[in-house]
């Protein structure tokens, strides 16, 4: 018997029914905790996007005479770096170059990966073989060790650093969206999708899509804390973000010296990037719970 458009219709809404989107923010506001992280979350990216406006002095604007200011002192609410410059303004600028360090190669490799991974999930056969094949190269290596080797070969800077974390990220959610791909594929509403006579793209802009974005997405967005961490890495090394920008990672390497002398100030881009790591991945905790993902 053939299988007309409004059969595939109806089981395409019988899988995902309509309030499906409805109920997942409904879950969602209900995990008290996704929520504070989202706020975190959207309070350091408007942060670092009004920098200028609420930062209260010019970041690359140092005073030797104020140098290694504790935190408290008159003027500098936070204190003063090594070069006597206000850690307050410091930080917040840092939240610019930190964030499109940690979430810009997400990001990306998002978009690259699940193309990759979607591809080899829904063509299979030696296409899979031959692309999963690749992509086990790259776990070799340590997610750290690579970007490293990556930056080290291209050199420091902000470019390459964004290069290099990308590199690393495309093969894990490449996996991830192969996978998933892969089990919507045997699904009985792919079939019957092809029986009636639909291309390869229609099936997968229509049926696939939908089924395996959201899966992705939760998993690239647990990546922005481990991307955060990486770039900071890299900048704690010079092989990231070069003075005399302000970035978390290079504000620690700049600030190690004086860990004996004011702990509490060396520790302030530490904390920054502790806070943002773990709303990131308290919000896609969330996300996952929401959206009924299994682990």
């Amino acid at each position: 018997m053939a299988v007309t458009a409004t059969d595939i219709e109806a089981l395409a809404i019988a899988r995902k029914p309509q309030g499906y989107w409805t109920s997942v923010l409904r879950r969602l506001a209900k995990d008290k905790i996704a929520l504070a992280a989202g706020a975190v979350a959207l309070g350091l990216v408007l942060m670092a996007v009004f920098a200028p406006w609420i930062a209260p002095r010019d970041p690359l604007d140092g005073r030797m005479l104020m140098r290694l200011s504790p935190i408290g002192t008159e003027g500098y609410p936070l204190g003063a770096d090594e070069l006597g410059r206000d850690m307050l303004s410091r930080l917040i600028h840092g939240a610019r170059l930190s964030l499109l360090m940690g979430i810009t190669p997400v990001l990306i490799a998002f978009f690259i990966g699940s193309a990759i991974g979607i591809a080899a999930g829904f063509l299979g056969g030696w296409v899979n073989t031959i692309t999963m094949r690749v992509l086990d190269v790259f776990y070799a290596f340590p997610s750290v060790l690579l970007a490293i080797a990556i930056s080290g070969a291209l050199g420091a800077g902000i470019l390459n650093g964004l290069l290099s974390l990308t590199v690393v990220f495309i093969p894990p959610i490449a996996r991830v969206a192969e996978s998933v791909t892969t089990a919507v594929r045997k699904l009985e509403y792919i079939e019957a999708a092809r029986a009636s006579g639909a291309s390869s793209f229609t099936i997968v802009r229509v049926h696939v899509l939908g089924n395996v974005l959201g899966p992705i997405f939760v998993y690239a967005t647990s990546l922005i804390s481990v991307s955060m961490i990486l770039a900071a890495g890299l900048s704690f090394l010079g092989l990231g973000v070069s003075p005399p920008n302000a970035e978390w990672g290079l504000m620690l390497n700049t600030l190690r010296n004086a860990i004996y002398v004011q702990p509490w100030l060396a520790a302030l881009p530490g904390v920054m990037i502790f806070l943002t790591s773990i709303s990131f991945n308290m919000l896609s905790d969330g996300l996952r719970s929401a959206m009924d993902i299994k682990q």
